[in-house]
């Protein structure tokens, strides 16, 4: 079963006539146990701040479908050397953790529809010339479009 780190985004673009059509049966995936969701911490502190049918979406998946996982100091830390590797600006702090996150606890791929920061060719180069340097695992980036086709 493949583990998917799912950002935020993806959350809310279950809902977004834009993305709904490909983030529907993804999040199926995860529903039906064909994905195992990786969920962080991040993700919850920024989904507290989203309406509440996005913040419920969560409780359709079911939890053994699920893993947990914290903000560690060393994803802080890796986050801070893509921001001093000019990866992103300071302003993509949190985005720098979604990809700090996934990185250390060896998801198989990150899910998101962020194309400006996490989504994108350029940054995902550069976060992976990161973790390549020192010595991390090389991340795939993707949208629930890719994964699901």
């Amino acid at each position: 079963m493949e583990r998917i780190y799912v950002d935020t985004s993806v959350f809310g673009g279950y809902f977004e006539i834009e993305f709904e059509q490909w983030t529907t049966p993804f999040i199926e995936k995860f529903i039906v146990g064909e994905f195992k969701l990786l969920y962080s911490q991040l993700t919850e502190i920024e989904l507290k701040n989203a309406p509440e049918h996005v913040r419920n979406l969560i409780k359709l998946i079911p939890e053994k479908h699920i893993e947990f996982l914290s903000i560690t100091d060393k994803a802080v830390n890796l986050a801070d050397i893509y921001i001093q590797e000019n990866v992103v600006g300071k302003t993509s702090i949190e985005d720098c953790r979604h990809i700090a996150i996934a990185t250390l606890n060896n998801a198989d791929i990150l899910a998101g529809w962020n194309f400006k920061h996490i989504v994108n060719v350029q940054r995902i180069r550069g976060y992976n010339s990161v973790n390549y340097k020192y010595g991390y695992k090389i991340i795939d980036i993707r949208t629930p479009r890719e994964i699901i086709s």
